[in-house]
């Protein structure tokens, strides 16, 4: 599949239209149209990090012992 980004602005009758398209005459493509998410910039794309109030000390060691598994009784 080929893809083909283009950012345009919804005209004021409600309509959309593309042109210059990189693709030919009769070619089915297929239209699939986005609003981005006015809430998350590309600047604040990770909103939590640095805010996580803890800290694992060993993060590859379980956090229960062997034997109050559920599974090994």
């Amino acid at each position: 599949m080929r893809a083909h980004r283009v950012e345009t602005t919804v005209q004021e009758s409600g309509t959309v239209a593309l042109k210059d398209l990189p693709f030919g005459a009769g070619e089915r493509v297929e239209v699939i149209v986005l609003a981005p998410d006015a809430k998350l910039s590309t600047d604040d794309r990770y909103p939590l990090r640095g805010k996580c109030p803890y800290q694992y000390d060993r993060p590859m060691e379980p956090a229960v012992a062997p034997e109050e598994w559920e599974a090994n009784q």
